[in-house]
């Protein structure tokens, strides 16, 4: 192969070329195919890590596949292979940056389900999955901050009462565990305390958010273009950028790779 080339493996049997821009059955159906391809060649060892481009929900939906995004058909491939039940193979997502790390109580799904999902158990999984997997990229114990669910975290429950009931407990289980954890915090200033710069460290090594939004938007926000999604609690590595499809650009060649690349440099430190 040349020198600062890329090969490129084409799926046998796949429909396509697929049109730019267009969401179809069958464009949802290649994609699928290709993850489960890279998650199964992953899982046996012949590649050290993945590197997922975005794909379209909406496709995915359309050709039928049972599974709302990448991390939740990872989550089964890998089930799959280790021969356990899908709820024995917690998983959560990342979105990491150099100046801030965010990490998911709840992945894809309404905010309604979601903050349903702001659970004893969620939430202490979540830190546990957490701390395990930060312990092997920092060499020692995360300094975890956990976000409220509600308006300063509760106003010692005037603003709701998970605080109170579900999400301090498990972080006190957390600390019996002996995990490094502070929580809960107002949701609106934890970010910016966590938050690391050149000019000043942040307090904290990430912030357990309780939604997809609620974690997001903060890492999004400092740059789409720093951010790198990491799937917490497989046994591979997968990273992927931060950002959508971008269908109103597709093939026009207009998209900044640096999200990307930024993937790929955090999967090759991860694989290490």
């Amino acid at each position: 192969m040349p020198p600062c080339c890329v090969p490129v493996l084409q799926l046998p049997g796949l429909a396509g070329p697929q049109p730019w821009s267009r969401i179809s059955a069958a464009a949802g159906q290649a994609a699928a195919a290709c993850v489960t391809w890279a998650a199964r060649a992953a899982l046996a060892g012949r590649i050290d890590a993945i590197v997922t481009a975005p794909l379209h929900k909406e496709a995915l939906a359309a050709a039928g596949i049972d599974y709302p995004g990448h991390t939740e058909l990872l989550q089964a491939q890998a089930a799959s292979h280790v021969g356990v039940d899908l709820g024995e193979m917690p998983v959560r997502m990342m979105l990491a940056s150099d100046e801030l790390r965010t990490v998911l109580v709840s992945i894809h799904m309404s905010l309604r389900d979601a903050i349903a999902a702001v659970t004893y158990d969620a939430v202490l999984q979540t830190l546990r999955i957490t701390d395990t997997a930060l312990i092997r990229s920092l060499g020692r114990r995360p300094r975890m901050a956990v976000a409220g669910l509600n308006p300063h975290a509760g106003e010692g429950g005037l603003f709701g009462q998970e605080e109170i009931e579900v999400i301090a407990p498990a972080i006190a289980a957390a600390r019996a565990e002996g995990l490094d954890v502070t929580g809960p915090v107002a949701p609106d200033t934890v970010f910016m305390r966590a938050r690391s710069t050149p000019q000043r460290a942040g307090e904290f090594d990430v912030v357990v958010a309780m939604y997809h939004d609620q974690g997001l938007i903060p890492v999004k926000y400092l740059g789409v273009d720093k951010g790198v999604n990491v799937t917490l609690g497989l046994p591979l590595v997968r990273t992927s950028p931060d950002h959508g499809t971008a269908f109103d650009i597709a093939g026009q060649g207009k998209a900044d790779a640096a999200s990307l690349i930024e993937a790929v440099r955090m999967a090759r430190l991860l694989a290490g």
